[in-house]
């Protein structure tokens, strides 16, 4: 018997059969965007297929040039483009999967001049101020939808979906916020829903009924001006009459000062949209967001909230998660955490995306862990990030590997981020690299502190150094005053008072400061979660956008750097503001340019920018001033002639980096 029935049981869309109820959501990866990175693309996604997805959506393609994302990107206009395609569609179907093209028209958040929308309001999150279709510009983005479906088939795709949300041009034209027409397209809700359910209805009638047609449809557009829940409702109703096989859930705009997808985001924390859409229809539904493991899928399936579930960054972390929950094996996904530092913050950097847990992703085709010609004996010392992926990936290849560490247990830095609010994900990268040594066979010594001569004549033919890091302490007057501690020490539980200073604003100091200001470390749950944001039910305002309510900070928090830029600049596009946004509500005081005096009984003395001194009467300084490498093994191993590989903290100590140190080890792994 299956431990997940719901979640592995086929569903029969009439025509067509999908083999399980999982979904892989649509995630542009960037190698959309040339032909001639199709090669890859086609083995990303026949890995995928390999790996038990039921329907696999690609990344979003334009029915036109002004609906492009960026300039020159990835389109379906052409017979020519639609043969290229073959390449992906032939590669899913030789692996049992299924495949729809996501038709994506990106409207005011197009990257160009060229941009279209419903009316001339220009994204904040773009430079190019959109221009206003004519009438006959709308009908002539309707036929480019359904052309570009009708050549989706020619290309051996088994369906499409339609992308209505996210703030992309259906849904500009859906939302008051951006639709300011007097037409027959805007004006009244009936009219504003015009365009997309015209777009379902033409492209039914130009590509037959035994085609999945898969509306992607805003559910919460979490903007001010959005859809009202009446007007979802009746948006809903008509999609399924105009010919739609499936309705799929799309929650926030791009624009949206609400989180979406980031770790902090409980799991599953909007699948009670859903549920409340899924009365009204008799076509499945398709719930999505923050669905990681087997276990969340599998309760959201039977209590009724969807008929399917759709995972797209899942999917990047581990391409055979169907696989491995259809055998028992769910101990062994390796789970997305939620980073978005090697997904989307790629994409936003015109960078191939991949994922921080699994470097592999969009690189199948190069980054390869083929049986090894020779069996060495290998030493890793370091069980961070860095030396579990080089052990377990050395060890997959054949390699008979030993790992030490000194501590006494593994996780390195992994072990100090999941204590923070919002970063229990983190517990699930331990969970899976545990499990992987057992399977692999690395032989491991915890409380092992190895010497070099201990490695020098220990036989192995290679070590691998990956010993991590230490916290820096900065020259400052008073350093040593009982007050301070080190981020590590406060993480692993030294007590601390009502006031503190945090000398250092980049990743660290900010995750610290999340730390200090929230009672306690579990994952908020999805209700105090939507409180602190401000999410409601779409009945009760339009979106579902209401009046953040955070919980008040237990601690006076001061947020301090010597560098004169924005706190947090150097975080992830698609992150960084979300932890910005939520120190401001807890209260936190962030201060630039700031000159660090002394530390004594009265505090933190410090000059500010503008030359004036103040003291911050703090409890504990807590110091995140960056990391110094741990390689004291490196020069004495060289000098006895071992040949030694230094990867992760212990090679480059700024700013901790998994995602570095995870490729690196994976990276080495695949040489040796």
């Amino acid at each position: 018997m299956s431990s997940y029935p719901h979640l592995l049981s086929p569903l029969d869309l009439g025509f067509t059969t999908l083999r399980n109820r999982v979904v892989m959501g649509s995630m542009h990866t960037g190698l959309e965007d040339r032909a001639g990175n199709f090669p890859r693309l086609a083995e990303y996604y026949a890995e995928r297929a390999r790996g038990g997805a039921g329907l696999i959506v690609t990344g979003g393609f334009a029915p036109s040039r002004t609906g492009w994302l960026l300039p020159f990107a990835s389109k379906l206009t052409t017979r020519a483009e639609a043969r290229q395609h073959r390449q992906l569609t032939s590669a899913v179907h030789q692996e049992g999967g299924k495949i729809a093209l996501q038709i994506l028209h990106a409207g005011r958040y197009s990257y160009h001049p060229l941009s279209v929308s419903a009316s001339a309001v220009k994204a904040p999150i773009n430079p190019f101020k959109p221009r206003a279709l004519s009438g006959r510009g709308v009908r002539a983005q309707i036929d480019a939808f359904a052309r570009t479906a009708v050549l989706a088939r020619e290309a051996g795709y088994d369906g499409v979906e339609i992308m209505g949300s996210e703030g992309y041009f259906i849904n500009q034209f859906l939302a008051p916020h951006t639709n300011r027409r007097t037409d027959q397209w805007g004006g009244s809700p009936e009219n504003r829903r015009r365009l997309a359910v015209e777009i379902v209805r033409r492209t039914r009638e130009a590509v037959g009924q035994d085609f999945v047609l898969v509306y992607r449809l805003s559910m919460l557009d979490l903007v001010k001006g959005g859809q009202t829940w009446d007007e979802v409702l009746a948006l809903a109703a008509e999609v399924q009459d105009a010919g739609a096989t499936i309705i799929n859930t799309g929650i926030g705009w791009h624009e949206a000062r609400v989180p979406t997808i980031v770790t902090s985001v409980p799991r599953g924390a909007f699948t009670w949209v859903t549920a409340k859409l899924r009365p009204h229809l008799r076509i499945p539904v398709v719930t999505s967001n923050r669905i990681t493991m087997p276990e969340t899928a599998e309760e959201v399936l039977a209590r009724g909230d969807a008929d399917m579930v759709s995972m797209a960054r899942p999917f990047l972390a581990d391409p055979d998660w169907v696989v491995k929950a259809e055998q028992g094996r769910s101990d062994e996904i390796n789970a997305c955490i939620g980073c978005n530092q090697a997904c989307l913050d790629h994409v936003f950097q015109r960078r191939v995306a991949t994922c921080l847990v699994n470097p592999r992703a969009a690189h199948e085709t190069e980054l390869r862990l083929l049986p090894a010609r020779r069996s060495k004996r290998i030493a890793v010392v370091g069980a961070g990030p860095a030396g579990l992926a080089a052990a377990t990936s050395l060890a997959r290849r054949g390699h008979e590997v030993e790992l030490f560490e000194g501590r006494s247990e593994i996780g390195g830095q992994f072990n100090l981020a999941r204590r923070i609010p919002g970063k229990e994900e983190f517990d699930e990268t331990i969970r899976y690299f545990t499990r992987q040594l057992d399977l692999t066979g690395v032989k491991l010594h915890l409380d092992r502190r190895v010497t070099a001569t201990e490695l020098a004549e220990g036989g192995y033919e290679e070590v691998v150094v990956a010993t991590g890091v230490t916290p820096r302490s900065p020259r400052i007057p008073g350093i040593e005053h009982r007050s301070v501690l080190s981020y590590s020490d406060l993480l692993l539980g030294a007590p601390v008072g009502e006031r503190v200073a945090i000398i250092g604003a980049g990743g660290i100091g900010v995750d610290v400061s999340e730390f200090l200001t929230h009672t306690g470390s579990p994952a908020l749950a999805p209700e105090a979660w939507m409180r602190e944001w401000g999410v409601v039910d779409p009945e009760e305002a339009r979106g579902g956008l209401g009046e953040p309510r955070p919980e008040p900070s237990p601690r006076q928090v001061f947020l301090l750097q010597r560098k004169k830029s924005k706190i947090g600049k150097g975080l992830g596009k698609t992150t960084g503001w979300v932890h910005r946004a939520s120190l401001r509500a807890k209260g936190v005081e962030m201060l630039s340019g700031v000159q660090y005096d002394r530390i004594d009984d009265d505090g933190l003395h410090i000059t500010l920018e503008s030359q004036q001194s103040r003291v911050l009467e703090v409890d504990n300084v807590v110091v995140c001033a960056g990391q110094e490498s741990q390689r004291e093994l490196v020069d004495e191993l060289t000098a006895a002639g071992v040949a030694t590989h230094v990867i992760g903290g212990a090679d480059v100590a700024a700013e901790l980096d998994a995602k570095r140190a995870i490729a690196q080890g994976t990276e080495l792994a695949a040489r040796l």
